[in-house]
């Protein structure tokens, strides 16, 4: 097995452990108590997506992988059926997502300046027979991120089916991040005042570019730290390195899986970003 992989999958692995010991409320693995532990039903997420499996070659293959199964100190036999692992899935709120992608951005050593930028994620992956029994009528996922400039760590993401104006988004996003970085920087779309005095409440600064109505909001860009905005670009580049190996497109069909899986994606690479440094 190729070292880097097994870099990973202990570095995944270490990264769940941890987070099961600090907070074992969250019932990852059959709540009856059977079958194995709930650090191990995560690393083998964070594997599935890192390797591009679907849930019955991740068991296949990682049964296989003696290395694996060394770390997750699991017999050839003891794995369980593809469906086990889909159902923990399932019952993994959000929030324990977003408390390893907190966990995984913090092991990239991140800085103090912080970008952010929205993308989009097709919701076409299912069937078209579910989409329309679902009267979806939104095909794409608004998926806003805040990333780290120094280490293009993803710190934070947002997704949304309803399309929030980007100002919504923003605030929500940023002042949940405020003890995290000192400056953010972020398109004129971006550009609400309120959220700028609420940044600098906060200690952090804000470079966030004017729109256009005046005279003086020529003088406020040009008084900009060109330096910091020009490093809003590490949003594109994180994009661009999340989507050429996991896809522009979300498997599940339910939206909450599909918020699920994009920040297990934002993890993976995160973790991926870790083993490089």
């Amino acid at each position: 097995m190729p070292e880097v992989l097994f870099r990973f999958v202990k570095q995944a692995a270490s990264l769940a452990q941890k987070r099961c010991a600090a907070s074992p409320t969250a019932v990852v693995s059959d709540p009856a108590g059977h079958g194995f532990a709930d650090w191990k039903h995560l690393t083998l997420h964070f594997l599935r997506v890192h390797m591009g499996a679907t849930y019955r070659e991740i068991v296949d293959w990682a049964s296989e992988m003696d290395r694996v199964r060394a770390v997750l100190q699991l017999a050839r036999t003891v794995f369980s059926a593809p469906s086990t692992l889909w159902r923990s899935f399932q019952r993994v709120p959000t929030r324990v997502w977003r408390q390893l992608l907190d966990r995984s951005a913090a092991a990239c050593d991140p800085g103090e300046h912080g970008a952010m930028d929205a993308t989009f994620f097709d919701r076409q992956a299912a069937s078209s027979h579910y989409i329309d029994r679902s009267d979806r009528h939104t095909r794409t996922l608004k998926t806003a991120v805040l990333v780290d400039t120094d280490s293009c760590a993803v710190i934070d993401v947002h997704c949304s089916a309803h399309w929030p104006h980007d100002t919504q988004v923003g605030r929500r996003v940023a002042l949940r991040n405020t003890e995290e970085i000192e400056s953010l920087a972020g398109d004129k779309g971006y550009e609400d005042q309120s959220l700028r005095e609420d940044l600098r409440s906060n200690g952090v600064r804000p470079v966030i570019r004017h729109r256009l109505f005046a005279h003086y909001d020529h003088a406020h860009n040009a008084r900009l730290d060109s330096e910091l905005y020009g490093q809003r670009w590490m949003t594109e580049s994180a994009f661009s390195a999340i989507k050429r190996p996991y896809g522009s497109a979300v498997g599940p069909s339910a939206w909450y899986r599909q918020f699920r899986e994009l920040v297990l994606i934002a993890t993976v690479y995160n973790l991926e970003q870790a083993i490089k440094q």
